[in-house]
């Protein structure tokens, strides 16, 4: 094999693992928080397992584990485990944040499947 033949394979070679990884190359950095979603669109328009965010307050406890959430614009049960709430106590006057997703069934309004439960602070 003559040198420019070994030079001309070589350079192709490189530019070709050099594209090939460039491909694969992902950004890394923290991600956006995601917006907050009103219960009224989830009301009007439901999707099985949508992740989503809510602000508002935990009106009343209606069972184990079922809560009645509202935020301004509609109320929908949330359904929290016990260890999903934060260390400190949560009433109807607390403003929290739920993170979870969307549960929707055929014979019954959606649901919120709550992940984390976050007691918000004023100011």
């Amino acid at each position: 094999m003559s040198t420019l033949t070994r030079f001309v394979t070589g350079a192709a070679l490189a530019v070709a693992t050099s594209l090939s990884l460039s491909v694969h190359a992902q950004y890394s950095g923290p991600a956006g928080e995601p917006p907050v979603t009103q219960v009224q669109s989830i009301l009007q328009a439901p999707q099985d397992d949508q992740d989503v965010v809510l602000r508002g307050h935990l009106l009343r406890k209606l069972d184990d584990e079922k809560y009645v959430f509202s935020d301004g614009t509609g109320e929908i049960i949330a359904e929290i485990d016990d260890d999903e709430f934060p260390d400190v106590p949560v009433n109807e006057a607390t403003p929290v944040e739920l993170r979870g997703e969307v549960d929707t069934g055929r014979n019954r309004a959606p649901e919120i499947d709550v992940e984390s439960v976050r007691a918000l602070t004023a100011g």
